[in-house]
């Protein structure tokens, strides 16, 4: 499912709105949203937040049996206040802060690192209990290649950079429709 141009709008205006909210008030705004696609859309989704053009907060899941823009408010909140990497955003942040939903299709397992395509593809892997995550962006936004978003992706999980070459490392890969507002 490709989300159109509204739809989209409608999210990003709907996160910045819940971030003001639970920041101001401590919870999310009840609001209806009346769009079909974004009620029975049910999609794991990323948050990301920036800010002078690097990252300040960054939540998703890959999965969720909730509707997409519950989803996406669930997210919004945590990526704004709970990131273990940043301080939780403050009021006076948000104006100077721009939002970036990354909306997920499921994750799937692959045998052969040649499945990833860079630009394509986000990477999850795990091994040991240890995970990491990089969105598709990312690799695009560095200028990667595959050897070294699959490195930088192990290096997220807090493994050695080459553990994508080990037997019991679990490759995942997954597509992102990537949307954020205009403001930087």
């Amino acid at each position: 499912m490709t989300l159109s141009k509204k739809d989209r709008n409608v999210l990003l205006s709907y996160a910045r709105k819940v971030i003001d909210s639970y920041l101001k008030e401590g919870k999310a705004p009840s609001v209806e949203i009346h769009n079909k696609a974004l009620l029975e859309c049910e999609r794991g989704a990323f948050v990301s937040l920036h800010k002078d053009h690097e990252l300040r907060g960054c939540i998703g899941v890959f999965t969720s049996n909730k509707q997409l823009y519950e989803t996406i408010s669930e997210i919004a909140i945590t990526a704004s206040t709970k990131d273990p990497r940043f301080e939780p955003l403050t009021l006076n942040e948000l104006p100077d802060t721009t939002i970036e939903i990354s909306v997920l299709t499921p994750l799937k397992k692959i045998k052969d690192i040649s499945e990833v395509e860079v630009g394509r593809h986000g990477i999850f892997i795990t091994k040991d209990g240890n995970r990491g995550v990089l969105l598709p962006q990312v690799a695009t936004e560095y200028d990667w290649d595959r050897d070294t978003f699959l490195a930088h992706t192990c290096l997220k999980a807090g493994l050695s950079p080459y553990c994508w070459k080990e037997e019991l490392t679990e490759i995942y890969i997954f597509e992102a429709e990537v949307f954020r507002e205009d403001r930087e």
